[in-house]
């Protein structure tokens, strides 16, 4: 089936797209004329909330299953979002896990290579598919890739989530690196590093109160929403940062 024109500002994957930031960026996205993917690994009844929402606004969106951490689903992700929605424009590499609260000394080796397939190898093997979609060396028209790290992988984790602290530090080499790498082929590639956020991570790793309970902590006493994230994902994404590539925007109430 030939794909419809997306129209607008083109065809948007958001990985994770159906919780949290994702789901934030994903209607953001939606609103700012994007064609959306909303990627999913299991939860495929909020992905559908997502898609619906976007709908009901006059947007297009699809939901698409996918695993980022293998390799044959992130190909079967980007070929079924161009098949529904038209070429692919931009990428926000968004999924990713905590891998739960844990000392070092007491982290399980399976919590730690699951997070580094998902947060770290999912990342790479996204943003390798989108680089050859967008990039003119290889035939395509340009475009953005924009990365979820955290400001985790500045203050390290201590106590909490070293492991997801330094996958973190690893989005964030892979953000300049790549960036440098194909900064003349016509592909930007930033990143945005949320603080403190109210998202379900946190109930998800096993602390449902860390939000309200950090938030006074936070320069500007409070914890920050998903949808103050999604602006700066979008505003990476759009003409307005045509000249920023390799940057990693901190978006975390002055922590």
């Amino acid at each position: 089936m030939k794909p419809e024109s997306s129209g607008g500002a083109g065809t948007v994957i958001v990985t994770g797209g159906g919780r949290g930031i994702g789901a934030a960026v994903s209607r953001l996205a939606g609103a700012r004329g994007y064609a959306v993917a909303v990627n999913y690994a299991a939860d495929d009844a909020a992905a559908l909330r997502v898609v619906r929402d976007i709908d009901r606004a006059g947007g297009r969106a699809v939901a698409i299953q996918g695993d980022v951490s293998r390799e044959e689903d992130v190909g079967s992700l980007f070929d079924a979002a161009e098949r529904a929605l038209g070429p692919l424009s931009a990428l926000v590499n968004n999924a990713g896990i905590t891998g739960g609260f844990s000392r070092l000394d007491a982290l399980d080796a399976d919590v730690l290579w699951r997070v580094l397939s998902v947060n770290v190898a999912g990342a790479f093997l996204c943003a390798r598919e989108a680089v050859r979609r967008l990039s003119t060396r290889h035939g395509g028209r340009g475009g953005s890739i924009v990365n979820i790290s955290s400001l985790a992988a500045r203050y390290g984790g201590a106590g909490e989530w070293i492991h997801y602290a330094a996958s973190k530090g690893a989005i964030d080499s892979l953000t300049v690196g790549l960036a440098r790498e194909v900064a003349a082929e016509g592909t930007r590639v930033n990143a945005v590093a949320p603080g403190l956020v109210e998202t379900e991570l946190h109930a998800a790793a096993g602390a449902p109160d860390r939000a309200p309970r950090l938030g006074p902590s936070i320069p500007m006493g409070r914890a920050g929403v998903p949808e103050e994230i999604a602006e700066g994902v979008l505003w990476l994404l759009s003409p307005a940062s045509s000249y920023v590539t390799g940057a990693i925007l901190a978006i975390g109430g002055g922590r």
